[in-house]
C-alpha cells in the first residue's frame, strides 16, 4: 500500500464540486453527484484467474467488482466487461465459460452487461466496470468510522492462501469448494442489510487484506481499533494451509506494510498474523457500526448473511493504529 500511495500522489484531488468521493481517501468507488438525491457510483476491477474452473472465475471476478458498489451502499445499474485473453486459444471454450460466469452473476445482481473491451494478451484477465447509484445522504464511505463502534465482517478470510495452494496443486477439495463459494457470493445481502440498518462507515476486504483495509478506514476516519484475532472467521482449510507457509507474495507484502501500525499480541502465531493480512479476492464487507444500530444490523444479517460476525471495536487513539489480541 505504501508503494501505491507513492504512485497515486500524482492523482490530485479534484476541484469539481460534484465529486463526492475521489481517490484521496482510498475508498472502494468514485462517487459523482447527479442531483440532490442521486449520485453515480463507479468502480473497475479485473485480475488473473484465482481458480481453475473458468466459469467460476467469471462469477468470482464479477462478484468482486460489484462488491465495491455494495460497500458504498449503492444499487448496481449496469456493467461493462473488461477482458484480456490469448487470441490463439479462443476456440478452446474457456473464454465462453468466463464470460458466461460473469454474465450470470450480473443477472443474479439484477443488472445487464451492456458491452466492454478486450485485448489480445498472453495471460487471461477478466473483470468489470460496474456502475451504480446511491442517495448521497445515505451512502457509506470508509472515512466515517467513530470511536466506540463495533467492527462487523461479513465473510471469512483466507482466499489468498487457498488460491495460491490451488495454483500449486496443493489445495484440498474442501478448501477449494469453500473459497470458490465465498468468492462467488455477492455482497448484495450484506450491502442491503447495511443500508436498511443505517450503517454509514464501511469498506470491502480485498487485495490489501483485512488489516490493510481496516487500517485505511481508521486512518481516514481518525480513529484506532482493537480486534480479536480469534473472532475473525477463516475459510475451511485456510488454517491448515497456513501451517505450510505457502502464503502469496501479496500477503507477505501486506503484513510488512502494516506491521509498523499493528500491535500484535506476543502469543499470536506468525501464521495467524499472515492470515489477517492475507490478500483477499471478493472478500466480505467490513462495517463500523454504532451501538444503537448493531442489534438491528445483526438481526437483519442473521438469516441473510450467517457468516457475519463482530471482530472488534473502534477506539480513540492514533489514526490507523490497530491492536490485535
Amino acid at each position: 500500500m505504501a508503494e501505491l500511495a507513492q504512485v497515486l500522489r500524482h492523482v490530485s484531488p479534484t476541484a469539481d464540486a460534484n465529486t463526492l468521493v475521489d481517490a484521496s481517501t482510498g475508498d472502494d468507488a468514485a462517487v459523482y453527484l447527479l442531483e440532490e438525491d442521486r449520485a453515480l457510483v463507479v468502480t473497475v476491477d479485473f485480475f488473473t484467474p484465482v481458480v481453475d474452473d473458468p466459469y467460476a472465475f467469471g462469477q468470482i471476478a464479477a462478484a468482486n467488482a460489484l462488491s465495491d458498489l455494495y460497500a458504498m451502499g449503492a444499487t448496481p445499474l449496469f456493467a461493462l466487461n473488461l477482458l484480456a485473453y490469448p487470441r490463439k486459444h479462443l476456440e478452446e471454450g474457456s473464454l465462453e465459460e468466463i464470460i458466461k460466469g460473469g454474465a450470470e452473476k450480473c443477472r443474479e445482481a439484477g443488472i445487464p452487461i451492456l458491452g466492454g473491451h478486450s485485448v489480445d494478451d498472453a495471460e487471461p484477465k477478466y473483470g468489470l466496470v460496474a456502475i451504480g447509484e446511491v442517495d448521497p445522504a445515505h451512502m457509506c464511505t470508509n472515512d466515517r468510522a467513530l470511536p466506540g463502534q463495533s467492527l462487523v465482517l461479513t465473510k471469512p478470510i483466507g482466499t489468498g492462501i487457498i488460491a495460491t495452494a490451488i495454483k500449486a496443486g496443493k489445495a484440498p477439495a474442501l478448501a477449494i469448494e469453500a473459497a470458490t463459494a465465498s468468492m462467488a457470493e455477492l455482497n448484495r445481502a450484506a450491502g442491503e442489510s447495511m443500508m436498511e440498518a443505517g450503517v454509514r462507515a464501511a469498506t470491502d476486504v480485498s487485495g490489501f487484506g483485512l488489516l490493510g483495509h481496516l487500517r485505511q478506514m481508521l486512518r481516514v476516519s481518525g480513529v484506532s481499533a482493537r480486534i480479536e484475532s480469534g473472532a475473525v472467521p477463516l475459510l475451511a482449510g485456510a488454517w491448515e494451509l497456513a501451517q505450510t507457509e505457502r502464503f502469496p507474495g501479496g500477503t507477505k507484502r501486506n503484513l510488512g506494510d502494516v506491521e509498523g501500525e499493528v500491535d500484535f499480541s506476543d502469543h499470536l502465531p506468525e501464521a495467524r498474523r499472515l492470515l489477517l493480512a492475507d490478500a483477499q479476492t471478493s472478500g466480505g464487507l467490513l462495517m463500523a457500526v454504532s451501538p444503537d444500530v448493531l442489534p438491528v444490523l445483526l438481526s437483519k444479517l442473521q438469516d441473510r448473511v450467517p457468516a457475519a460476525v463482530v471482530i472488534g471495536q473502534t477506539e480513540e487513539g492514533p489514526p490507523g493504529r490497530i491492536q490485535v489480541v
